[in-house]
């Protein structure tokens, strides 16, 4: 069972040390699989455990906190996928301007002192102060500190080279079968549901809504869904049919943003269930309607369309 952390303490005496790997991971896509790949199976062979260094917030969001990057993935879709992979250790470190100005030698020393004995980042790893703990500064400084580095090519898929900006890029564009092919997976939000006004259920379309999670989404708009986490038999596990909206409701005067998410034929009570609500297609932008009457016109159209898609996919 993958053990979670938040500070790199200084292993006990008979700890073998760990394979580490760091970096923000938002995404989790296929230029990071390879990263965790490599980490677990070199762990195993060489009798040490595997670690993974992450922070929190990420450090894009922290050093643009006016206007963060859109959010992939959030710390409990991160801690679910990454409980698949074999990784014993996650340790998602507090990110403090404090830490922001540890010198290279200093974030080596940490390292160090939390047992690394090797280390495995991509070609484009950059730490520490003045960014001066670069994928190549630890491959030549590393083992003054204990630990050899592995530095990891970028993964590709179509001839462009994974990685979160382009996988924020294709989901902000609803291109979602662009960003499924570099996550490795279909894009999904897990989150427990919450009450809200009920105002879907007046309409006829009750909806499950989600705990987003995250300060900014990186997509918006309505869209066919396949909801789990509601039933455990063969359909279940495959994902039940339905409609989401993942906005700010701008007809009913929303502000925050929230993911309502219709599932087709169900009428239980799902509050307080964890669900994962995976996103097939976008049908649409979220629009302002003058009226209630016409938003939920719309709304017909949109479950008969999200249907639709769904039985062809």
């Amino acid at each position: 069972m993958m053990q979670l952390v938040r500070r790199l303490a200084p292993p006990r005496a008979a700890h073998p040390g760990f394979v580490a790997t760091i970096g923000g991971y938002d995404g989790l896509h296929r230029g990071h699989q390879e990263l965790l790949r490599r980490t677990v199976t070199q762990a195993a062979e060489r009798g040490l455990k595997s670690l993974m260094l992450t922070f929190e917030p990420l450090p894009r969001e922290f050093f643009a906190k006016a206007s963060p990057p859109a959010r992939i993935t959030n710390l409990r879709e991160r801690v679910r996928f990454l409980s698949r992979t074999g990784l014993d250790v996650l340790c998602t470190m507090h990110f403090t301007a404090r830490l922001r100005e540890v010198g290279a030698e200093d974030f080596a020393r940490m390292l160090q002192r939390g047992g690394v004995k090797r280390l495995v980042i991509g070609h484009d790893f950059k730490a520490a102060r003045n960014a001066e703990a670069t994928a190549d500064w630890l491959a030549a400084e590393g083992p003054r500190f204990g630990f050899d580095v592995e530095i990891v090519e970028p993964v590709k898929v179509a001839e462009h080279r994974v990685g979160s900006r382009l996988v924020r890029e294709a989901l902000a564009a609803g291109r979602l079968d662009q960003a499924a092919e570099m996550l490795g997976r279909p894009y999904a939000m897990t989150g427990r549901v919450q009450r809200g006004a009920q105002l879907g259920r007046q309409l006829g379309y009750p909806t499950a809504n989600l705990q987003l999670s995250r300060r900014k989404t990186p997509l918006e708009g309505i869209f066919a869904i396949r909801v789990r986490g509601i039933r455990d038999d063969a359909e279940g596990q495959r994902g039940l049919p339905g409609v989401a909206s993942l906005g700010t409701r701008p007809t009913v005067n929303g502000v925050e943003p929230l993911l309502e998410a219709h599932v087709f034929d169900f009428n239980g009570d799902l509050y307080g269930r964890e669900i994962e609500v995976e996103f097939v297609a976008k049908l649409r932008d979220e629009l302002r309607f003058d009226s209630v009457d016409e938003m939920v016109e719309q709304i017909h159209r949109d479950a008969d369309e999200a249907r639709a898609v769904l039985r062809s996919k």
